[in-house]
């Protein structure tokens, strides 16, 4: 059983809920288009998943199988008293293993270049929850390999992890304010805003998934301040919508760093030495800017309001796909959802181009409705992995671009007077 993908839909309704506070309070939590990312970013994770989270799982069944200290089996894990604290035992110990994984992935430039996708927004909501990693699986598994040597069966510490990350999920909101005790004893919304933040106080804080007790422990944790206000995002901001560009900017520039370094061990070391650390030399010739905080403004380029709309529609699309698609690999397996996914990919770059107002943005998009979407659906119908008859599968097709075409010159119609008026009024 999925408990994570059981919770999507109580992801979305909280989210909603969220939002409708949001806009009956009007405290400005939501912008559409950084929601866009964040959620663009988590459907990538999920969809890149399909095709990647066998081999944590390979790895672990291979520890578990060679090299366990204590066998037990599954069945000790049973709703008696000993079965219930067995459960805690599994549940506490993965959380400790997540204490030690985030914190290393906040101070090792390799693990932050995965983990930043989730600190790149500069809104802090619960699609902000959503926002994951593509790349995570590389590293991640590693730091649980303790707990695969002690013993604990794979399904009992999938399902503990499951229940971790779904806990995760409600801390990422401004609604709720303090807990009182609970403040002292688990991440609760207060704690992990702190985490979230770029002010100095507050940096590499709060690491913990589901208890505040390790970071109390380990020196690591900061209460939040009332005359401190959390600012949130990364020190060098993503400043673009694109999904996949947010999954390797720091790559980008680790090994930008690493190319003019001159010597080797810079070129290798900077991969594994603390977050921020660069060769003398290249910061003597590439200096970075120092971050002024009171100069911060969210990125948040104009795009007319046709275009606005269009992008919301088409967001609408890529969430039912993300669903169908989520239903297709649970029956059908990986290789049912490779072409479904690509195009999927496909629009989500293209809203992120949108959402910036790029000035091709509209060229890619027709690209997308012209030549991607029918080749990758007649990819799909030879494929012969729909259970729907092919004249459904065009239909439907035909009828999407036909919609979207239209709605495309609509929205572009639209800007174009949105624009004109403006001249005039400042004529």
């Amino acid at each position: 059983m999925d408990l994570i993908a059981l919770a999507v839909p109580f992801f979305l309704l909280a989210l909603i809920a969220e939002l409708a506070i949001d806009r009956r309070r009007g405290s400005g939590l939501y912008r559409a288009n950084d929601a866009i990312n964040s959620l663009s970013a988590g459907t990538l994770s999920t969809t890149i998943g399909y095709f990647t989270k066998l081999l944590p799982l390979i790895a672990w069944g291979f520890v578990l199988e060679n090299f366990a200290l204590i066998d037990m089996p599954l069945a000790w894990f049973d709703a008696s008293p000993r079965g219930i604290a067995l459960w805690v035992t599994a549940a506490l110990a993965w959380d400790f293993c997540y204490y030690w994984f985030h914190r290393f992935s906040h101070e090792i430039s390799i693990l932050w270049a995965a983990h930043a996708v989730h600190h790149q927004s500069e809104d802090y909501n619960l699609s902000t929850a959503l926002r994951q990693t593509s790349t995570g699986f590389l590293f991640g598994w590693i730091f649980y390999v303790p707990l695969f040597v002690i013993g604990f069966p794979l399904e009992v510490l999938v399902t503990v992890n499951a229940v971790n990350l779904i806990y995760q999920f409600w801390v990422h909101t401004q609604v709720v304010h303090r807990m009182g005790a609970l403040d002292r004893i688990l991440v609760t919304p207060s704690n992990h805003r702190v985490h979230h933040a770029q002010n100095e106080i507050y940096i590499d804080k709060n690491y913990g998934g589901m208890l505040i007790l390790w970071d109390r422990l380990f020196g690591t944790f900061e209460d939040e301040r009332d005359d401190e206000p959390v600012v949130f995002g990364v020190r060098k901001p993503l400043a673009n919508w694109n999904p996949f560009w947010a999954n390797l900017q720091v790559y980008d520039y680790l090994l930008f760093d690493a190319r003019h370094a001159r010597r080797w061990r810079d070129k290798l070391g900077i991969w594994f030495r603390r977050t921020g650390w660069r060769p003398p030399d290249v910061e003597a010739r590439f200096p970075r800017r120092p971050v002024e905080l009171a100069a911060f403004e969210k990125f948040d380029p104009p795009v007319a309001g046709g275009l606005r709309h269009y992008v919301l529609a088409q967001f609408g699309v890529a969430v039912a796909a993300t669903l169908g698609i989520a239903a297709l690999f649970a029956e059908s397996g990986a290789n049912a959802v490779l072409l479904p996914c690509i195009l999927l990919w496909a629009l989500l770059y293209t809203l992120g181009l949108l959402n910036e107002g790029r000035p091709y943005a509209v060229r890619f998009e027709l690209a997308r409705l012209l030549v991607i979407v029918p080749a990758g659906m007649l990819g799909i119908a030879l494929a012969g992995h729909l259970a729907a008859p092919a004249h459904w599968l065009w239909a439907g097709t035909g009828a999407y671009l036909a919609a979207s075409v239209a709605g495309l010159y609509a929205a572009l119609q639209l800007s174009k007077k949105t624009v004109l008026k403006h001249e005039l009024i400042s004529d």
